[in-house]
Order: structure tokens, then C-alpha cells, then sequence
């Protein structure tokens, strides 16, 4: 079994540490530029070396795993004397293997293992790895080496390429992080009828919980619901309305993701092309009235200041 070494002992790198080392991956070094972060990581699985540098984990561990945050992956490829026969693994979303060129013309091989999830916390990230999509980007033999991994990991794995990356993770950007956004945009609203946000994030949690359990049983696009769903043009316009007076920014952002949703109810079959055609015209945002200026107006703004 391969030699696992880390270089970065946040989220990522223990709850793959971790993760792999309960499967039966031996993780022999670890190195961070938190000595407290890597003594964790190497208390966290048996027989792992803590180093004071990322030599040290390279010259150990003969598949090394760069666990850093994305801007430092670049200067700990090109820092570090790799050798030929070793993989070295990055584990960003949103870069590609090119990053890793560095450690290429020493003669390692290199990759990209991105798991499809959040991390919160250490303890809630070891938690979640378990069953999550991994991106993989490499060449043979590495690559089956990476799927291989995914798979111990009670996991699933999609093959990327580099082009693919940086739209592949805005995409887990949209699904994750905004989602946190639209949360608390919506808990937000119910300040207006005095009920505070942590209050309201609670009320909300079992219609996300919800959400999430018919997206995953029914499937997209059967499982949407609402007044888009429905074609209910009343319903909107009320709720353009209200939000005109109580929320007017959210207003653009209402518009738009109304506008997104049309198409998944046409697919949905609950509405028709007239229907939808109405729903956009009440969606669109109000076109700005041009104004032309009077001759007045124009000969003002030619005159010369005064001195």
C-alpha cells in the first residue's frame, strides 16, 4: 500500500488523512504551517511523522497530498525536490494539475482530488467525506490510483479536465455557499413580523431538509414547487409587492431567480408556454425610461463654467 504524507493539515487534509487511513492507507507525514494542526492530524491516525517542512513529508511519503489553501499550492510545488516515481496531488476545486508542473518535470506524477463537499469543521468534515463525489484529474496509472481512493472512501468519482475545473467548482459554489446566502436572505425577512434570524433559519431548516429529500427522490425538474410551479401570477406580483416596500434590494435578486426557475417548471409540465410567457413579463425587471433632454438642457451643458 501506497505511503501517504500530507503537506497542509486543515479540514481537507485530516478528514482525508483520516478517512484513508481507516481504509488502510498507511499516513507516514504530515506537515503544516500550524505545528498544532499537523500534531492533530498525525494523533488522529496511527504511525504519522510530524514534520517542521514539506521536504520532510516529500522525501517520507510516496504519494503526497497538498492539502494547502489554492494560493500556496503553486509555491510548494515549485519548492519542494520531488522525485520520479512519486505522486503528488493537489486537492483544489478549481485548478488543475498545470499547477503542479514543477513537481511534473522533477518526474513526479500529479493530480487533482477534489472532494464535492463542505467543511465546517475538522470533526464535521471527517463526518461528510464518507460518500461524497470526487473531482479527478490525472493521467494513468495515477488516475485509477485516485478512483481507487474515491471508492475506499464509500465514495463516487467524476473525471475532469483541466478546462472543466474552474466551472465545475463555481457550480459547487452555487450549490453550497449561495445556498447559505438565499438562507439567510430568507431568514432575514422575518424581522419584518419581529421574529429574529436564528429563529427563523430554525423554522426553515425541515422545508430545506425537505427540499433537498424530494430533489434526491423525485429528481429535478418533478420535485419543484411554488407559485412557479403552479403559474400562480397573483401570488407573484404580491410577493414583488411586499418586497418593493420591506426588502427593495432583494427585489432584483427575487426577479432573477424567478426568471431561472421558469424553464424547470416548463419541464415540470405544471405550466405552458403562455403561462411562462406571463410569469416573464411580471419577472423582468422594469425597463428605465429614456428621457431626451430639452434644447435648454442641452445648451446648458455646453456652456463654459465661470471662473
Amino acid at each position: 500500500m501506497l505511503k501517504l504524507g500530507f503537506i497542509g493539515a486543515g479540514t481537507v487534509g485530516t478528514a482525508l488523512s483520516v478517512g484513508l487511513g481507516s481504509r488502510g492507507y498507511p499516513v507516514v507525514a504530515v506537515s503544516s504551517r500550524s505545528q498544532t494542526s499537523a500534531t492533530r492530524l498525525a494523533q488522529a491516525v496511527s504511525g504519522c511523522q510530524v514534520f517542521d517542512n514539506s521536504q520532510g513529508v516529500a522525501d517520507t511519503a510516496e504519494f503526497v497530498f497538498i492539502t494547502t489553501p489554492d494560493d500556496v499550492i503553486a509555491s510548494v510545488a515549485s519548492e519542494i525536490k520531488w522525485h520520479s516515481g512519486q505522486s503528488v496531488v493537489h486537492c483544489s476545486g478549481a485548478l488543475s494539475t498545470d499547477i503542479l508542473e514543477p513537481a511534473k518535470k522533477l518526474g513526479a506524477q500529479v493530480g487533482a482530488f477534489h472532494p464535492l463537499q463542505t467543511f465546517a469543521s475538522v470533526r464535521q468534515a471527517i463526518d461528510n467525506i464518507p460518500g461524497s463525489t470526487f473531482a479527478v484529474e490525472a493521467e494513468e496509472p495515477l488516475l485509477d490510483k485516485l478512483k481507487e481512493m474515491a471508492t475506499a472512501l464509500d465514495g463516487h468519482w467524476v473525471e475532469l479536465k483541466a478546462g472543466d475545473k474552474v466551472i465545475y467548482h463555481a457550480s459547487a459554489v452555487i450549490a453550497c455557499n449561495y445556498l447559505v446566502t438565499l438562507v439567510k436572505l430568507a431568514a432575514d425577512l422575518w424581522q419584518t413580523f419581529a421574529i429574529p434570524p436564528h429563529q427563523a433559519t430554525q423554522a426553515l431548516l425541515p422545508l430545506l431538509r425537505g427540499t433537498i429529500n424530494n430533489i434526491d427522490s423525485v429528481g429535478i425538474p418533478q420535485c419543484l414547487t411554488g407559485p412557479i410551479a403552479r403559474g400562480d401570477v397573483g401570488t407573484i406580483k404580491k410577493h414583488l409587492a411586499a418586497l418593493q416596500k420591506v426588502a427593495p434590494t432583494l427585489v432584483p435578486t427575487y426577479r432573477e431567480l424567478g426568471l431561472q426557475t421558469i424553464p424547470v417548471a416548463l419541464a415540470k409540465g405544471r405550466i405552458d408556454q403562455d403561462k411562462a410567457e406571463e410569469l416573464r413579463a411580471i419577472l423582468k425587471p422594469p425597463c428605465l425610461l429614456y428621457t431626451s433632454p430639452s434644447p435648454r438642457d442641452l445648451s446648458t451643458s455646453r456652456m463654459p463654467s465661470s471662473a
